[in-house]
């Protein structure tokens, strides 16, 4: 029996990621999240792809930071996977990322955008231009392979049709997750609950918030 091919979100975050996540899940896929949290960004750059690859040994799907990053690799380690690549007005996606974390420095965002830019606030310039850089990228990679990549904007619109048809599954008979926006991040259950975690020294990954 033929395995299912894999599907990677390769869009970057605060582009529906966690939307996508919730989607992919309710279709009843495997879906892990972010890798390499306690790494440093050179730990990601030379082990990075390597980790995702083997992870996807448990998984049916991925999405979030570093996975855009290693499409790449993976496409070549599954052939006839599958490419979601999730979209967003520019400077709404600064704007929402900026509001969400801008000030904190991690070292997933280090690898990303470069050592000295490890904070978004402030550095506006270089996240706009590493953002649309990766766009531009994937959908050059992907361009004599149409049937391998799905562009999707859930801010325009996108949801279960065009995710559906793509992956040759039946819509569910429920609107489309709408997952960590910024109404919600705003709501006084999700800033108890976000507190809570914090306070007992979790880190609050949206899928423990909701």
């Amino acid at each position: 029996m033929t395995a299912p091919p894999k599907v990677f979100c390769i869009g970057f975050h605060k582009t529906g990621t966690t939307s996508l996540y919730a989607a992919l899940t309710q279709l009843g896929f495997r879906v892990s999240g972010t890798v390499g949290l306690d790494w440093t960004a050179e730990d990601v750059a030379t082990k990075g792809a390597r980790c995702c690859i083997e992870m996807m040994e448990k998984f049916d799907a991925a999405e979030d930071m570093p996975w855009p990053h290693f499409y790449r690799e993976l496409d070549e380690a599954f052939p006839g996977s599958k490419f979601i690549l999730t979209v967003r007005d520019t400077s709404a996606w600064f704007q929402s990322l900026d509001n969400h974390f801008g000030h904190q420095a991690t070292e997933l965002n280090a690898f990303a955008y470069g050592r000295e830019y490890a904070r978004a606030r402030g550095h506006k310039d270089r996240w706009v231009a590493v953002y649309e850089a990766h766009i531009a990228d994937v959908r050059e990679y992907f361009q004599a392979r149409p049937g391998d990549l799905l562009e999707m904007n859930l801010a325009e619109g996108d949801g279960w049709e065009k995710l559906c048809t793509f992956l040759d599954r039946t819509a569910p008979d429920a609107p489309f997750p709408a997952k960590n926006t910024g109404a919600r991040r705003l709501s006084l259950a999700y800033r108890v609950k976000r507190k809570l975690l914090l306070l007992a020294g979790i880190a609050p990954l949206p899928e423990r918030l909701q």
